[in-house]
């Protein structure tokens, strides 16, 4: 089979989106399948070995200039592949905020009006390649942001169009009006041009439906899957020392840093630096720089610098040696998160895990029995499952090879990889000339 995967850049964080993409493009290329891994607006970044295309389509300084000077929308090549070179869109991602959603709403609205919006000339030349050289069998789309795109590929390639789900409510919600009504229209209208819908949970099967107005049965759940060479293959650390938690994500609000701190707050008030640690890891960016700083303050002010360590980001082998080393787990997060790869990775190495109760987390402790779950948005509620954990090393040793089994047994890359070729052939064998059906009729 020949895929083009279509995915988009996070200006440079290595984020769980980023991952996923590479990890099951990169899955289905070691089960025999010809993939595309194709970026669009910034160069993909993963802390695994990237196997995306080095040329970017739509990059991210091209669309927003030519959503903001008309000029732009005319442009002769030479200065649009000046424009989307992998040079000046890794050094403007460092500092932009270009994907902060409330200063993203115009944009937003124009792809997803895909041929009729202003990045028109962007999207034509990413399906002139796709239809002159690359010649897919099928086209994914990695998000629902993206659905703009479906019709005119459909129309000029004749394949089949999925269209992944993995957490762009986020996005969407935090969009100003007029924006977010008119993003959320057009994804209702440009829904029926795909062939299938592929959310990674049942939660966010569940959630996407309601979302968009979809029947549930026509959303395809293939559940996350992790390259699991590597994890879990080193001893977990002596019950003598002191217990570490851990929390590795994104550093900034949503990821709920500021409640694990103030909950380690108050476990290390009544266990002291000898007994309980909290270390520290992953991507900060600029945008959320004060809200560490002020983190960082309030760590000082509560006396505690010597108990809790900032890592800062990490590559893959130093997130397996830093899941390695910590005994409990937790990232609190405020929003109902879709995907939540850190949590399996976390388990993948015997770490039990604390987590809120919403999102997908409660679909992951149900099927791996690896963790406990907490009430969500409070401090009283983590503190007293994280205290449960730290007084009961039994515990933490039974959730967590009950995890880690879990994990490798049922969330590897190469699952992930089958279920979505899975999605991929019956799509292929609806498009034939005896099982064909409308686009429309594929979804809605």
């Amino acid at each position: 089979m020949k895929i083009a995967y279509i995915a988009t850049g996070a200006a440079g964080m290595v984020c769980g989106t980023c991952i996923h993409d590479n990890t099951v493009a990169a899955a289905m290329q070691k089960l025999g399948h010809e993939v595309a891994l194709i970026p669009t607006y910034t160069p993909i970044r993963t802390d695994e070995e990237s196997v995306s295309l080095e040329h970017v389509f739509l990059g991210g300084l091209n669309v927003y200039l030519q959503e903001k000077l008309s000029f732009f929308r005319h442009t002769p090549d030479f200065i649009d592949n000046l424009l989307n070179s992998k040079a000046i869109l890794n050094t403007i991602s460092k500092f932009s905020g270009s994907t902060n959603a409330r200063e993203l709403g115009e944009m937003t609205v124009s792809v997803l009006r895909g041929v009729d919006g202003h990045q028109k000339k962007e999207l034509l030349k990413l399906i002139d390649w796709l239809r002159d050289h690359y010649k897919p069998d099928i086209v994914h789309l990695n998000h629902t942001l993206l659905l703009g795109f479906a019709k005119e590929i459909r129309r000029q390639l004749g394949v089949p169009v999925v269209c992944g789900s993995q957490g762009e409510d986020l996005f969407l919600d935090n969009l100003v009006e007029p924006f977010q009504k008119q993003a959320k229209d057009l994804m209702h209208e440009k829904i029926k041009h795909v062939d299938a819908l592929i959310a990674t949970s049942d939660y966010y099967a569940e959630f996407m439906s309601n979302y968009l107005s979809l029947d549930p049965g026509r959303i395809h759940k293939v559940y996350l899957g992790i390259k699991l060479e590597g994890h879990g293959q080193f001893p977990k650390p002596s019950t003598q020392g002191p217990v570490v938690i851990g929390y590795l994500a994104r550093i900034c609000p949503e990821k709920g840093l500021h409640i694990l701190v103030e909950a380690f707050q108050q476990l290390w008030q009544k266990y002291g630096s000898e007994k309980v640690r909290l270390q520290v890891a992953g991507y900060l960016g600029k945008k959320d720089e004060i809200f560490f700083q002020a983190l960082q303050k309030r760590i000082k002010g509560w006396n505690m610098t010597d108990a809790v360590e900032y890592i800062g980001e990490v590559d893959r082998l130093e997130k397996i040696g830093f899941l390695s080393s910590i005994d409990i787990f937790s990232v609190p997060t405020v929003y109902k998160e879709s995907k939540g790869l850190s949590i399996l990775e976390a388990m993948a190495n015997g770490v039990p895990v604390v987590q809120p109760g919403h999102g997908v987390f409660p679909e992951y402790v149900s099927k791996t029995g690896g963790g406990l779950l907490c009430a969500p948005d409070s401090v009283a509620a983590l503190v007293a499952k994280l205290e449960l954990l730290i007084e009961d090393s039994e515990q933490r040793k039974a959730l967590g090879e009950a995890g880690k089994q879990s994990v490798h047994r049922e969330f590897g890359d190469q699952i992930m990889a089958e279920s979505m070729l899975e999605v991929y052939s019956g799509c292929l064998k609806q498009d034939t000339p005896t099982g064909s059906r409308t686009t429309a009729e594929a979804v809605v």
